[in-house]
């Protein structure tokens, strides 16, 4: 019980996460490269520890001239897989929404993937610190057989955006509960020394 309320709580940050962003994008008007692949990507599974499963259907919008998907769009699907599962790890303050930069992204290809192909995107945070996070990724089959290709991502740590810290969520109000009690918490340990 307590695992299915902790994969709850992990999928609720992960969407989030989305929510957020598409309120943020519907108020501007220039086109952004990731907003269709955040609008086609699926959140499947979400777990405390920084996984993550994603699927997605690779369309012609996102191939190259030999009729699969383009490395660079690969990047770019990979850059916002990865950076979404810092959500469950995330608190106020600690790698909150969209609160980090990509400072290396590597990415190894090994199979190639047709346009019109269903695939999954597993990522998975290796390591999180104040300022620094590595998270690998990979894109799969979906039925886990292929691995089409995999990624390691390391993200530095920067402020969220106050116009970005604005837009609220659902998600906000929990975190806001949480973040008191911590620091209640604090204070009843403070008053006992």
């Amino acid at each position: 019980m307590a695992e299915d309320k902790s994969r709850a709580k992990a999928m609720e940050a992960v969407e989030a996460i989305f929510e957020r962003y598409d309120l943020i994008t519907r108020r501007t008007s220039s086109p952004l490269f990731d907003k269709h692949i955040m609008s086609g990507l699926h959140i499947e599974t979400a777990s405390s520890d920084g996984s993550v499963t994603f699927s997605l259907t690779i369309g012609p919008e996102y191939g190259n001239l030999n009729g699969v998907l383009h490395g660079g769009a690969a990047a770019l699907i990979f850059d916002m897989c990865t950076t979404a599962a810092l959500g469950p790890v995330a608190r106020p303050g600690f790698w909150d929404f969209l609160g980090g930069v990509t400072r290396s992204l590597n990415i190894s290809y090994l199979k190639a993937i047709p346009i019109g192909t269903k695939i999954l995107i597993r990522s998975k945070v290796a390591q999180v610190g104040r300022t620094l996070a590595l998270i690998r990724g990979e894109m799969v089959s979906e039925d886990g057989k292929t691995v089409y290709c995999t990624c390691e991502q390391h993200k530095v740590r920067v402020p969220t955006r106050e116009e970005h810290r604005a837009v609220r969520v659902r998600w906000d109000e929990g975190w806001e509960k949480e973040e008191g009690r911590e620091k209640e918490g604090g204070k009843r340990e403070k008053a006992k020394l």
